[in-house]
């Protein structure tokens, strides 16, 4: 692994005059009801580049009374004219402005969300795209929310309205700032809603620029508010606030499950896409070559901080230790470094926190009894770097085979034959995601039916588009992002009967 060459600074992209301009223009502040405004206990916080451990600059840290002050924003906003009123072709208009903004501050976004998260810039800037392409697809959606002409009797007119919920709040993950929050903003905007957006406090940066293309795009004072700060102060308020009607969260499931508890103060509606330990099961048949490269791609991808990274790697028994060789010589020449490299494949975990906890299970592979067959170390010097790491040896039952690790760790897990894959594939307290690897039609829709998971891919990995849904079984959460579905998750059903008699 040519760690050292990764982590050379000489070989990267040099930050643009946009990004230097945002790092240099002072505290960042809260966006609430239009305006940029310190928190109001005047706390701050410190965002830190994770490849480098260093502070990148002051952000506010808001709290329970900056949510009170977005959400009273918020709901104004909601209630007023300038956004209760207009056309749904207007709402589509804000959002492709929007798009467009994003796809026209694509490299500086990217930037930015390399610097704050490790992400290698090729894959942000891709993610910024596909963030502008998501706004894209929901314009389309504001003018597509139908409700319905039911049938009755002659003395009545009955139909029904689809309507917007109100103030939404939407608290985003570290991952994939700007990606998540498009995800959530978009559908809740096409629809009418107003929104509190929180990113994680680990990856303020992206998300704050994004509200000041929002202001840009001309959206009325209120209608997206930016909270940033703690999940155990700003999220919390969030997921406990009396006049917020929705929450959607993307996160681990043990939060998700904290929020469900808040949440159920007012019964508002909440939206969860939660952790996964995704299997990704290779049979015999399958083209070795493409399923190898893709799962080291899938368990490595953003550092292996993904929801969906396909950490148990099932591997049928007759090709089993020639295909785990072949993924951890493919893992070995992975190089890990300074993410702004274009040699780099593989940045930073986000945190020190983090790089803590994915070193952890290091130690608990090791007395389960699992064999490292790449990895299982750190760089030197400075910054979060965490070696691909593949294990062997592993059965199912292993902590390392059924907790989410969130790093770049994955167990190679034998099986016998289609039976078994399901079987173990399923025996996880995680339904988010799973792939299968054959060349055998029925098989793969057999298997594809047979597996809990809100998405199942066949014969590839981490393909997502807006217009397919996405989210989870079991404690993987529930209800689902993007594709027309996210639209029932921001709008509610009002039905009208109208006595036509006279």
């Amino acid at each position: 692994m040519d760690g050292d060459a990764g982590k050379n600074p000489a070989a990267a992209v040099q930050l643009g005059a946009p990004a230097r301009a945002f790092l240099a223009g002072g505290p960042k502040q809260l966006l609430i009801g239009g305006k940029w405004v310190p928190a109001h206990s005047g706390a701050i916080f410190s965002p830190v580049n994770p490849a480098t451990e260093e502070v990148l600059c002051a952000a506010a840290a808001g709290d329970k009374a900056d949510i009170d002050d977005a959400v009273l924003a918020a709901r104004q906003a909601f209630e007023h004219p300038h956004w209760a009123r207009i056309s749904p072709h207007q709402r589509s208009a804000y959002l492709l402005k929007l798009a467009r903004l994003i796809a026209d501050h694509a490299e500086e976004l990217a930037q930015l969300e390399t610097l704050n998260n490790g992400t290698p810039l090729a894959m942000t800037r891709g993610q910024m795209l596909a963030s502008a392409q998501t706004f894209e697809y929901y314009a389309g959606w504001a003018t597509k929310i139908y409700g319905e002409t039911n049938p009755s009797d002659a003395a009545f007119f009955n139909y029904t309205l689809r309507e917007p919920l109100g103030v939404c709040g939407l608290i985003v993950p570290w991952n994939g700032p700007i990606s998540s929050a498009s995800w959530k903003l978009a559908p809740a905007l096409a629809a009418g809603n107003t929104c509190i957006l929180k990113p994680a406090e680990q990856t303020p940066l992206s998300t704050i620029r994004l509200g000041e293309l929002i202001q840009e795009a001309g959206f009325p004072p209120g209608v997206v508010n930016i909270v940033t700060g703690f999940g155990e102060t700003a999220g919390a308020a969030i997921s406990e606030h009396p006049d917020i009607d929705k929450v959607a969260f993307t996160g681990s499931t043990s939060v998700g499950k904290m929020i469900t508890r808040a949440a159920a103060g007012n019964l508002k509606r909440v939206s969860l896409e939660l952790g996964g330990k995704s299997p990704n099961v290779i049979f015999a048949d399958a083209d070795i070559d493409k399923a190898v490269a893709a799962s080291v791609g899938g368990f490595c991808f953003l550092s292996g901080q993904i929801c969906v990274a396909g950490t148990r790697i099932f591997i049928q028994d007759s090709i089993y230790e020639e295909v785990a060789a072949r993924i951890a010589a493919y893992t070995a020449h992975f190089t890990v470094g300074d993410p702004f490299s274009p040699a780099t494949t593989m940045g930073p975990v986000v945190s020190a926190e983090q790089f803590e906890r994915v070193t952890s299970y290091f130690a608990v592979a090791k007395s389960d009894g699992a064999h490292i067959a790449v990895g299982a170390g750190t760089l030197p010097g400075k910054g979060y770097f965490v070696k691909p790491t593949l294990y062997t040896g592993v059965t199912n039952g292993m902590r390392i085979a059924q907790e989410e690790i969130f790093g770049p760790v994955a167990a190679a897990i034998p099986f016998k034959d289609e039976n078994d894959a399901v079987l173990q594939g399923n025996q996880t307290i995680y339904g988010l995601a799973a792939a299968v690897w054959t060349r055998d039609v029925g098989r793969a829709h057999r298997v594809a039916r047979a597996l809990k998971a809100g998405t199942v891919w066949v014969n590839t990995y981490l393909k997502v588009d807006p217009i397919s849904g996405f989210g989870g079984y079991k404690q993987s959460g529930y209800g689902r992002e993007l594709g027309p579905h996210s639209m029932d998750a921001y709008t509610q059903t009002k039905t009208v009967y109208v006595d036509v008699t006279g």
